[in-house]
Protein backbone atom coordinates (compact mmCIF):
# COMPACT_ATOMS: atom_id res chain seq x y z
CA UNK A 1 0.00 0.00 0.00
CA UNK A 2 1.19 3.83 -0.56
CA UNK A 3 2.51 4.80 2.82
CA UNK A 4 0.54 7.72 3.04
CA UNK A 5 -2.84 6.15 2.03
CA UNK A 6 -5.24 6.06 5.18
CA UNK A 7 -8.11 3.19 4.97
CA UNK A 8 -11.48 4.59 5.78
CA UNK A 9 -13.35 1.65 7.36
CA UNK A 10 -16.93 2.71 8.24
CA UNK A 11 -19.08 1.36 11.09
CA UNK A 12 -22.08 2.95 10.95
CA UNK A 13 -23.94 0.01 9.84
CA UNK A 14 -22.22 -1.91 13.03
CA UNK A 15 -21.12 0.28 15.89
CA UNK A 16 -23.13 3.87 14.50
CA UNK A 17 -26.44 1.41 14.60
CA UNK A 18 -26.09 0.77 18.30
CA UNK A 19 -27.82 3.90 19.03
CA UNK A 20 -31.14 3.45 20.98
CA UNK A 21 -33.68 4.15 18.67
CA UNK A 22 -31.54 4.53 15.34
CA UNK A 23 -32.25 0.82 14.55
CA UNK A 24 -32.24 -0.16 10.60
CA UNK A 25 -34.30 -3.30 8.30
CA UNK A 26 -32.63 -4.44 5.83
CA UNK A 27 -33.30 -2.69 3.06
CA UNK A 28 -32.84 0.13 4.91
CA UNK A 29 -28.79 -1.09 5.27
CA UNK A 30 -28.37 -2.15 1.74
CA UNK A 31 -29.27 1.58 0.66
CA UNK A 32 -26.87 3.01 3.30
CA UNK A 33 -24.54 0.74 2.34
CA UNK A 34 -24.45 1.42 -1.72
CA UNK A 35 -24.28 4.98 -0.48
CA UNK A 36 -21.33 4.57 1.63
CA UNK A 37 -19.66 2.67 -1.38
CA UNK A 38 -20.29 5.38 -3.86
CA UNK A 39 -18.68 7.66 -1.35
CA UNK A 40 -15.52 5.44 -1.80
CA UNK A 41 -14.59 4.29 1.96
CA UNK A 42 -12.35 0.88 1.82
CA UNK A 43 -14.37 -1.24 4.44
CA UNK A 44 -17.95 -1.48 5.39
CA UNK A 45 -18.59 -3.03 8.87
CA UNK A 46 -21.80 -4.42 7.84
CA UNK A 47 -23.14 -6.05 10.69
CA UNK A 48 -22.77 -8.55 13.98
CA UNK A 49 -24.39 -11.36 12.43
CA UNK A 50 -24.52 -13.41 15.33
CA UNK A 51 -26.56 -11.18 17.56
CA UNK A 52 -29.72 -11.66 15.79
CA UNK A 53 -31.27 -12.60 12.47
CA UNK A 54 -31.91 -9.49 11.37
CA UNK A 55 -27.76 -8.38 11.43
CA UNK A 56 -26.98 -12.14 9.73
CA UNK A 57 -29.32 -11.23 6.97
CA UNK A 58 -28.42 -7.62 6.17
CA UNK A 59 -24.69 -8.56 6.02
CA UNK A 60 -25.63 -11.74 3.82
CA UNK A 61 -27.77 -8.99 1.64
CA UNK A 62 -25.08 -6.19 1.59
CA UNK A 63 -22.40 -9.00 0.71
CA UNK A 64 -24.28 -9.70 -2.34
CA UNK A 65 -24.52 -6.23 -3.81
CA UNK A 66 -21.58 -4.59 -2.72
CA UNK A 67 -18.29 -4.81 -5.25
CA UNK A 68 -15.74 -2.42 -4.24
CA UNK A 69 -15.57 -2.07 -0.54
CA UNK A 70 -14.49 -4.94 2.06
CA UNK A 71 -17.22 -6.19 4.14
CA UNK A 72 -16.55 -6.81 7.23
CA UNK A 73 -18.06 -8.68 10.25
CA UNK A 74 -17.57 -8.52 14.20
CA UNK A 75 -17.48 -11.18 16.39
CA UNK A 76 -16.49 -12.27 19.42
CA UNK A 77 -12.80 -14.29 20.24
CA UNK A 78 -15.93 -17.12 20.10
CA UNK A 79 -16.02 -19.96 17.42
CA UNK A 80 -19.91 -20.18 17.15
CA UNK A 81 -19.65 -16.28 16.17
CA UNK A 82 -16.54 -16.84 13.61
CA UNK A 83 -18.67 -19.24 11.79
CA UNK A 84 -21.68 -17.49 12.30
CA UNK A 85 -19.82 -14.04 10.64
CA UNK A 86 -17.96 -17.00 7.80
CA UNK A 87 -21.31 -17.94 6.68
CA UNK A 88 -22.93 -14.57 6.55
CA UNK A 89 -19.83 -13.58 4.57
CA UNK A 90 -20.29 -16.49 1.74
CA UNK A 91 -21.64 -13.79 -0.94
CA UNK A 92 -18.89 -11.08 -0.23
CA UNK A 93 -16.30 -10.56 -3.11
CA UNK A 94 -14.08 -9.39 -0.39
CA UNK A 95 -14.41 -10.63 2.82
CA UNK A 96 -13.19 -9.89 6.63
CA UNK A 97 -13.97 -10.91 9.56
CA UNK A 98 -13.44 -8.79 12.77
CA UNK A 99 -12.83 -10.16 16.08
CA UNK A 100 -11.38 -9.77 19.40
CA UNK A 101 -11.39 -9.53 23.28
CA UNK A 102 -10.93 -7.07 26.18
CA UNK A 103 -7.20 -6.30 27.30
CA UNK A 104 -7.42 -4.06 29.96
CA UNK A 105 -7.27 -4.74 33.19
CA UNK A 106 -10.75 -3.90 34.29
CA UNK A 107 -12.06 -6.35 30.98
CA UNK A 108 -9.85 -8.96 31.96
CA UNK A 109 -10.47 -9.24 35.54
CA UNK A 110 -14.25 -7.73 35.82
CA UNK A 111 -15.82 -8.44 32.77
CA UNK A 112 -14.40 -11.66 31.69
CA UNK A 113 -13.01 -13.09 35.09
CA UNK A 114 -9.46 -14.41 33.34
CA UNK A 115 -6.21 -13.39 33.42
CA UNK A 116 -3.36 -11.93 30.97
CA UNK A 117 -2.15 -15.49 29.43
CA UNK A 118 -5.47 -17.12 28.72
CA UNK A 119 -6.19 -14.06 26.81
CA UNK A 120 -3.34 -13.85 24.72
CA UNK A 121 -4.71 -17.61 23.72
CA UNK A 122 -7.87 -16.91 23.27
CA UNK A 123 -7.09 -13.89 20.76
CA UNK A 124 -4.34 -16.44 19.24
CA UNK A 125 -7.21 -19.25 19.26
CA UNK A 126 -9.39 -16.81 17.73
CA UNK A 127 -7.20 -15.46 14.92
CA UNK A 128 -6.16 -18.51 13.70
CA UNK A 129 -9.63 -20.34 13.90
CA UNK A 130 -11.21 -17.04 11.68
CA UNK A 131 -8.15 -17.75 8.87
CA UNK A 132 -9.74 -20.95 8.59
CA UNK A 133 -12.40 -18.80 6.65
CA UNK A 134 -11.12 -15.78 5.47
CA UNK A 135 -7.72 -14.73 4.39
CA UNK A 136 -8.30 -10.93 5.72
CA UNK A 137 -8.83 -11.44 9.41
CA UNK A 138 -8.79 -8.11 11.93
CA UNK A 139 -8.30 -8.45 15.48
CA UNK A 140 -9.87 -5.76 17.87
CA UNK A 141 -7.92 -5.05 21.36
CA UNK A 142 -11.03 -4.06 23.62
CA UNK A 143 -10.41 -1.36 25.84
CA UNK A 144 -6.84 -0.74 24.16
CA UNK A 145 -7.33 3.11 25.54
CA UNK A 146 -6.75 2.01 28.99
CA UNK A 147 -4.27 -1.26 28.36
CA UNK A 148 -0.83 -1.28 29.54
CA UNK A 149 1.31 -0.50 26.21
CA UNK A 150 3.87 -3.28 27.37
CA UNK A 151 1.24 -6.05 27.41
CA UNK A 152 -0.43 -4.81 24.47
CA UNK A 153 2.19 -4.82 22.53
CA UNK A 154 2.75 -8.50 23.34
CA UNK A 155 -1.21 -9.31 22.74
CA UNK A 156 -0.63 -7.82 18.92
CA UNK A 157 2.40 -9.46 18.37
CA UNK A 158 0.56 -12.86 18.92
CA UNK A 159 -2.03 -12.54 17.00
CA UNK A 160 0.45 -11.13 14.17
CA UNK A 161 2.10 -14.22 14.63
CA UNK A 162 -0.79 -15.67 14.24
CA UNK A 163 -2.31 -14.32 10.93
CA UNK A 164 -3.74 -11.24 11.56
CA UNK A 165 -4.16 -8.92 8.82
CA UNK A 166 -5.25 -5.62 10.17
CA UNK A 167 -4.90 -4.67 14.39
CA UNK A 168 -7.01 -2.21 15.86
CA UNK A 169 -6.57 -0.75 18.87
CA UNK A 170 -9.66 0.65 20.30
CA UNK A 171 -10.15 3.75 22.70
CA UNK A 172 -13.16 1.60 23.62
CA UNK A 173 -14.38 4.08 26.18
CA UNK A 174 -13.17 7.36 24.94
CA UNK A 175 -10.63 7.83 28.09
CA UNK A 176 -7.53 8.46 26.47
CA UNK A 177 -5.97 12.52 24.95
CA UNK A 178 -4.54 12.89 21.56
CA UNK A 179 -0.55 12.63 23.03
CA UNK A 180 -1.57 9.48 24.98
CA UNK A 181 -3.09 7.77 22.28
CA UNK A 182 -0.64 8.96 19.41
CA UNK A 183 2.30 7.64 22.00
CA UNK A 184 -0.19 4.03 22.08
CA UNK A 185 0.11 3.48 18.31
CA UNK A 186 4.22 5.04 18.02
CA UNK A 187 5.02 2.07 20.58
CA UNK A 188 3.54 -0.40 18.53
CA UNK A 189 5.38 0.40 15.76
CA UNK A 190 8.53 0.74 17.32
CA UNK A 191 7.99 -2.29 20.16
CA UNK A 192 6.49 -5.31 17.92
CA UNK A 193 8.82 -7.19 15.76
CA UNK A 194 6.46 -8.14 12.95
CA UNK A 195 4.05 -4.90 13.21
CA UNK A 196 5.21 -4.61 9.51
CA UNK A 197 3.12 -7.47 8.20
CA UNK A 198 -0.21 -5.51 9.14
CA UNK A 199 -2.29 -2.32 9.15
CA UNK A 200 -2.78 -0.54 12.42
CA UNK A 201 -6.40 0.65 12.77
CA UNK A 202 -7.66 3.18 14.71
CA UNK A 203 -11.57 3.14 16.71
CA UNK A 204 -11.90 6.14 19.03
CA UNK A 205 -15.07 6.84 20.96
CA UNK A 206 -16.17 10.53 21.88
CA UNK A 207 -16.74 10.34 25.68
CA UNK A 208 -14.80 12.81 26.07
CA UNK A 209 -15.38 14.50 22.46
CA UNK A 210 -11.53 13.94 21.19
CA UNK A 211 -12.43 10.89 19.00
CA UNK A 212 -11.52 12.66 16.26
CA UNK A 213 -8.30 14.46 17.50
CA UNK A 214 -7.27 10.75 18.88
CA UNK A 215 -8.11 9.82 15.49
CA UNK A 216 -5.52 11.79 13.87
CA UNK A 217 -3.26 11.47 16.47
CA UNK A 218 -3.12 7.95 15.86
CA UNK A 219 -2.47 8.38 11.80
CA UNK A 220 0.52 10.65 12.32
CA UNK A 221 1.83 8.21 14.41
CA UNK A 222 1.69 5.15 12.28
CA UNK A 223 -2.12 4.12 11.94
CA UNK A 224 -3.51 3.32 8.55
CA UNK A 225 -6.68 3.02 8.99
CA UNK A 226 -9.33 4.64 11.07
CA UNK A 227 -12.83 3.59 11.73
CA UNK A 228 -15.21 6.02 11.50
CA UNK A 229 -18.93 6.68 11.30
CA UNK A 230 -21.08 9.27 9.30
CA UNK A 231 -22.20 11.78 11.46
CA UNK A 232 -20.01 10.73 14.05
CA UNK A 233 -22.96 8.60 15.49
CA UNK A 234 -22.46 5.21 17.50
CA UNK A 235 -23.22 4.36 21.35
CA UNK A 236 -22.73 6.86 23.88
CA UNK A 237 -21.57 10.28 22.89
CA UNK A 238 -20.51 8.43 19.26
CA UNK A 239 -17.72 7.31 17.15
CA UNK A 240 -14.79 9.48 15.46
CA UNK A 241 -16.76 11.60 12.25
CA UNK A 242 -15.80 10.17 8.82
CA UNK A 243 -16.37 13.58 7.32
CA UNK A 244 -13.96 15.25 10.18
CA UNK A 245 -11.20 12.74 9.74
CA UNK A 246 -11.74 12.67 5.68
CA UNK A 247 -11.76 16.79 5.30
CA UNK A 248 -8.85 17.26 7.88
CA UNK A 249 -6.48 15.18 5.64
CA UNK A 250 -8.18 16.87 2.59
CA UNK A 251 -7.63 20.65 4.21
CA UNK A 252 -4.66 20.35 6.13
CA UNK A 253 -2.03 19.93 3.28
CA UNK A 254 1.10 20.29 5.37
CA UNK A 255 -0.38 16.64 7.58
CA UNK A 256 0.02 14.59 3.66
CA UNK A 257 -2.23 11.61 3.84
CA UNK A 258 -4.86 10.58 1.63
CA UNK A 259 -8.26 8.87 1.17
CA UNK A 260 -10.06 7.59 -1.64
CA UNK A 261 -13.23 9.27 -0.30
CA UNK A 262 -15.16 11.39 -2.97
CA UNK A 263 -15.93 14.33 -0.47
CA UNK A 264 -18.41 16.37 -2.87
CA UNK A 265 -21.31 13.06 -1.76
CA UNK A 266 -20.73 13.59 2.09
CA UNK A 267 -23.38 16.02 2.20
CA UNK A 268 -26.07 13.71 0.85
CA UNK A 269 -24.36 10.51 2.76
CA UNK A 270 -24.94 12.66 6.08
CA UNK A 271 -28.51 13.65 5.19
CA UNK A 272 -29.23 9.84 4.01
CA UNK A 273 -27.97 8.59 7.96
CA UNK A 274 -29.67 11.24 9.20
CA UNK A 275 -32.78 10.58 7.67
CA UNK A 276 -33.15 6.88 7.92
CA UNK A 277 -31.93 6.66 11.74
CA UNK A 278 -34.18 9.25 12.55
CA UNK A 279 -31.17 11.14 14.43
CA UNK A 280 -30.84 14.78 13.40
CA UNK A 281 -27.48 16.18 12.85
CA UNK A 282 -26.72 19.20 15.38
CA UNK A 283 -26.75 22.57 13.86
CA UNK A 284 -23.47 22.89 14.57
CA UNK A 285 -21.83 19.50 14.11
CA UNK A 286 -18.40 20.41 12.08
CA UNK A 287 -18.68 20.01 8.23
CA UNK A 288 -22.36 18.61 8.46
CA UNK A 289 -24.23 20.48 10.15
CA UNK A 290 -26.53 23.67 9.28
CA UNK A 291 -24.83 26.20 10.45
CA UNK A 292 -21.09 24.59 9.55
CA UNK A 293 -20.79 27.10 6.63
CA UNK A 294 -23.29 29.80 7.71
CA UNK A 295 -22.36 33.22 8.60
CA UNK A 296 -24.21 35.80 11.06
CA UNK A 297 -22.01 38.03 12.22
CA UNK A 298 -21.72 41.41 9.99
CA UNK A 299 -18.11 41.53 10.59
CA UNK A 300 -17.66 37.55 9.11
CA UNK A 301 -20.58 37.78 6.37
CA UNK A 302 -18.53 41.09 5.04
CA UNK A 303 -15.61 39.01 4.82
CA UNK A 304 -16.92 35.78 3.03
CA UNK A 305 -18.99 37.71 0.65
CA UNK A 306 -15.34 39.41 -0.30
CA UNK A 307 -12.91 36.38 0.12
CA UNK A 308 -14.47 33.23 1.06
CA UNK A 309 -11.29 31.77 2.49
CA UNK A 310 -11.64 34.93 4.68
CA UNK A 311 -13.89 32.89 7.18
CA UNK A 312 -14.05 29.45 5.61
CA UNK A 313 -11.42 26.68 5.31
CA UNK A 314 -12.85 24.47 3.60
CA UNK A 315 -15.23 25.33 -0.16
CA UNK A 316 -19.11 23.74 0.83
CA UNK A 317 -18.83 22.91 -2.59
CA UNK A 318 -15.71 20.05 -1.55
CA UNK A 319 -18.57 18.33 0.55
CA UNK A 320 -21.70 18.53 -1.78
CA UNK A 321 -23.37 22.21 -0.68
CA UNK A 322 -23.64 24.52 -3.53
CA UNK A 323 -22.60 27.65 -1.15
CA UNK A 324 -22.39 29.36 2.23
CA UNK A 325 -25.38 30.52 4.29
CA UNK A 326 -25.34 34.32 5.21
CA UNK A 327 -28.09 33.95 7.86
CA UNK A 328 -29.57 37.37 9.02
CA UNK A 329 -29.34 38.71 12.44
CA UNK A 330 -29.59 41.94 14.86
CA UNK A 331 -25.74 41.28 13.59
CA UNK A 332 -25.88 41.35 10.46
CA UNK A 333 -24.19 44.27 8.24
CA UNK A 334 -25.09 46.06 5.14
CA UNK A 335 -22.79 43.90 2.74
CA UNK A 336 -24.92 40.84 3.86
CA UNK A 337 -28.47 42.63 3.53
CA UNK A 338 -27.32 43.84 0.22
CA UNK A 339 -26.45 39.97 -1.26
CA UNK A 340 -29.53 39.12 0.06
CA UNK A 341 -31.63 41.32 -1.80
CA UNK A 342 -30.37 41.18 -4.62
CA UNK A 343 -30.61 37.09 -4.69
CA UNK A 344 -34.24 38.19 -4.57
CA UNK A 345 -33.97 40.78 -7.26
CA UNK A 346 -33.75 44.06 -5.85
CA UNK A 347 -30.55 46.05 -6.09
CA UNK A 348 -30.74 49.07 -3.43
CA UNK A 349 -27.84 51.71 -2.99
CA UNK A 350 -26.95 54.65 -1.02
CA UNK A 351 -29.78 56.36 1.19
CA UNK A 352 -32.12 53.76 0.08
CA UNK A 353 -30.22 50.87 1.23
CA UNK A 354 -29.33 52.67 4.51
CA UNK A 355 -33.08 53.44 5.29
CA UNK A 356 -34.33 49.57 4.66
CA UNK A 357 -31.38 48.57 7.01
CA UNK A 358 -32.27 50.65 9.38
CA UNK A 359 -35.61 49.14 9.47
CA UNK A 360 -34.02 45.66 8.84
CA UNK A 361 -32.35 46.39 12.45
CA UNK A 362 -35.23 47.06 14.05
CA UNK A 363 -36.96 44.17 12.86
CA UNK A 364 -34.39 42.09 13.47
CA UNK A 365 -34.00 42.99 17.31
CA UNK A 366 -37.54 41.64 17.68
CA UNK A 367 -38.13 38.82 15.56
CA UNK A 368 -35.60 35.64 15.89
CA UNK A 369 -35.50 34.87 12.26
CA UNK A 370 -35.47 37.15 9.36
CA UNK A 371 -36.83 35.11 6.39
CA UNK A 372 -37.29 36.09 2.16
CA UNK A 373 -41.07 37.32 3.20
CA UNK A 374 -39.67 39.92 5.86
CA UNK A 375 -37.01 41.49 3.50
CA UNK A 376 -39.84 42.23 0.63
CA UNK A 377 -41.93 43.61 2.91
CA UNK A 378 -39.42 45.90 3.95
CA UNK A 379 -38.62 47.32 0.67
CA UNK A 380 -42.26 47.76 -0.21
CA UNK A 381 -43.82 44.29 -1.82
CA UNK A 382 -46.16 42.56 0.45
CA UNK A 383 -45.65 38.53 -0.55
CA UNK A 384 -47.41 37.06 3.11
CA UNK A 385 -50.70 37.85 2.08
CA UNK A 386 -50.48 36.47 -1.53
CA UNK A 387 -48.06 33.33 -1.97
CA UNK A 388 -47.58 31.50 -4.97
CA UNK A 389 -48.70 28.72 -3.22
CA UNK A 390 -51.43 28.05 -1.14
CA UNK A 391 -52.48 24.32 0.34
CA UNK A 392 -56.54 24.42 0.12
CA UNK A 393 -56.56 20.80 0.87
CA UNK A 394 -54.59 17.42 2.38
CA UNK A 395 -56.02 13.58 2.50
CA UNK A 396 -53.70 10.87 3.78
CA UNK A 397 -54.44 7.05 3.77
CA UNK A 398 -51.75 5.23 5.22
CA UNK A 399 -51.06 2.09 7.27
CA UNK A 400 -49.83 -1.14 8.17
CA UNK A 401 -51.62 -2.94 5.25
CA UNK A 402 -52.05 0.36 3.36
CA UNK A 403 -50.24 2.00 0.27
CA UNK A 404 -49.65 5.30 1.58
CA UNK A 405 -51.20 8.38 -0.84
CA UNK A 406 -52.01 11.46 -0.68
CA UNK A 407 -53.98 14.20 -2.22
CA UNK A 408 -53.96 17.76 -2.17
CA UNK A 409 -55.23 20.75 -3.79
CA UNK A 410 -53.38 23.88 -4.00
CA UNK A 411 -53.96 27.44 -4.96
CA UNK A 412 -51.33 28.23 -7.69
CA UNK A 413 -51.16 31.82 -9.48
CA UNK A 414 -54.81 31.93 -8.54
CA UNK A 415 -56.43 29.17 -9.99
CA UNK A 416 -57.29 25.21 -8.05
CA UNK A 417 -54.73 22.37 -8.99
CA UNK A 418 -55.36 18.31 -7.13
CA UNK A 419 -53.49 16.06 -7.71
CA UNK A 420 -52.90 12.69 -6.07
CA UNK A 421 -49.93 10.07 -5.53
CA UNK A 422 -48.52 6.98 -3.53
CA UNK A 423 -44.69 7.20 -1.99
CA UNK A 424 -43.27 5.00 0.59
CA UNK A 425 -45.04 6.97 3.38
CA UNK A 426 -47.63 9.67 3.76
CA UNK A 427 -44.93 12.50 3.55
CA UNK A 428 -43.35 11.28 0.85
CA UNK A 429 -46.43 10.40 -1.01
CA UNK A 430 -47.92 14.02 -0.21
CA UNK A 431 -44.50 15.86 -1.75
CA UNK A 432 -45.10 13.59 -4.78
CA UNK A 433 -48.46 14.84 -5.57
CA UNK A 434 -47.19 18.52 -4.90
CA UNK A 435 -44.51 17.88 -7.31
CA UNK A 436 -47.48 16.53 -9.42
CA UNK A 437 -48.47 20.16 -9.44
CA UNK A 438 -45.55 22.03 -9.55
CA UNK A 439 -43.56 20.75 -12.08
CA UNK A 440 -40.21 22.86 -11.15
CA UNK A 441 -37.64 20.55 -10.58
CA UNK A 442 -36.27 21.08 -7.32
CA UNK A 443 -33.96 18.95 -5.21
CA UNK A 444 -35.09 18.55 -1.76
CA UNK A 445 -31.63 19.35 0.75
CA UNK A 446 -32.76 19.09 4.06
CA UNK A 447 -36.08 17.87 6.19
CA UNK A 448 -36.11 18.57 9.84
CA UNK A 449 -39.25 17.46 12.19
CA UNK A 450 -38.88 19.58 15.55
CA UNK A 451 -41.59 19.46 18.76
CA UNK A 452 -42.32 23.21 19.80
CA UNK A 453 -44.71 21.67 22.83
CA UNK A 454 -44.39 18.67 25.02
CA UNK A 455 -47.35 15.47 25.07
CA UNK A 456 -49.75 14.02 23.22
CA UNK A 457 -50.95 17.47 21.82
CA UNK A 458 -47.18 18.69 20.06
CA UNK A 459 -46.88 21.15 17.51
CA UNK A 460 -44.45 20.07 15.24
CA UNK A 461 -42.13 22.52 13.45
CA UNK A 462 -41.03 21.43 10.05
CA UNK A 463 -38.04 22.95 8.31
CA UNK A 464 -37.06 22.31 4.59
CA UNK A 465 -34.68 23.16 2.87
CA UNK A 466 -34.44 22.79 -1.09
CA UNK A 467 -32.16 23.48 -4.13
CA UNK A 468 -32.59 24.93 -7.62
CA UNK A 469 -30.33 26.10 -10.26
CA UNK A 470 -27.33 26.42 -7.31
CA UNK A 471 -29.46 28.13 -5.01
CA UNK A 472 -31.15 27.05 -2.04
CA UNK A 473 -34.54 28.30 -0.52
CA UNK A 474 -36.13 27.24 3.14
CA UNK A 475 -39.50 26.66 3.87
CA UNK A 476 -41.32 26.40 7.63
CA UNK A 477 -44.38 24.74 8.61
CA UNK A 478 -46.50 24.02 11.92
CA UNK A 479 -48.96 22.16 13.12
CA UNK A 480 -50.04 19.22 14.92
CA UNK A 481 -50.33 17.01 11.94
CA UNK A 482 -46.62 16.48 11.35
CA UNK A 483 -47.83 15.93 7.78
CA UNK A 484 -49.55 18.97 7.51
CA UNK A 485 -46.86 20.99 8.69
CA UNK A 486 -44.31 19.22 6.39
CA UNK A 487 -46.59 19.73 3.28
CA UNK A 488 -47.04 23.11 4.32
CA UNK A 489 -43.08 23.90 4.59
CA UNK A 490 -42.55 22.40 1.27
CA UNK A 491 -44.66 24.68 -0.46
CA UNK A 492 -43.56 27.72 1.17
CA UNK A 493 -40.19 26.59 0.24
CA UNK A 494 -41.36 26.28 -3.57
CA UNK A 495 -43.14 29.89 -2.64
CA UNK A 496 -39.78 31.08 -2.28
CA UNK A 497 -37.91 29.73 -5.31
CA UNK A 498 -41.09 30.49 -7.72
CA UNK A 499 -40.67 33.95 -6.71
CA UNK A 500 -36.84 34.52 -7.57
CA UNK A 501 -37.62 32.36 -10.86
CA UNK A 502 -40.74 32.83 -11.64
CA UNK A 503 -40.41 30.94 -15.68
CA UNK A 504 -38.81 27.91 -13.19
Amino acid sequence: MADNKVYIFDTTLRDGEQVPGCQLNTIEKIEVAKALEALGVDIIEAGFPISSPGDFNSVVEISKVIKEPVICALTRAVKKDIEVAAEALQYAKRPRIHTGIGTSYYHINYKLRSNQEEIIERAVEAVKYAKKFVEDVEFYAEDAGRTENEYLARVIEAVIAAGATVVNIPDTTGYCIPEEYGRKIRFLKENVKNIDKVIISTHCHNDLGMATANTIAGIMNGARQAEVTINGIGERAGNTSLEEVVMILKCRKDIKYTTGVNTKKIMQTSRLVSTLMRMPVQPNKAIVGRNAFAHSSGIHQDGVLKHRENYEIIDPREIGLSESAIKLTARSGRAALKHRLERLGYKLEGDRLNEVYEQFLALADRKKDINDDDLLVLVGEERTKDKILKLEYLNVVCGKSAIPMATVKLIYNGQEHMASATGVGPIDAAFTAVRNIVKTKVKLEEYLVQAVTRGMDDVGKVHVQIEYKGANYYGFGANTDVVTASVEAFIDALSNCLMVNPKA
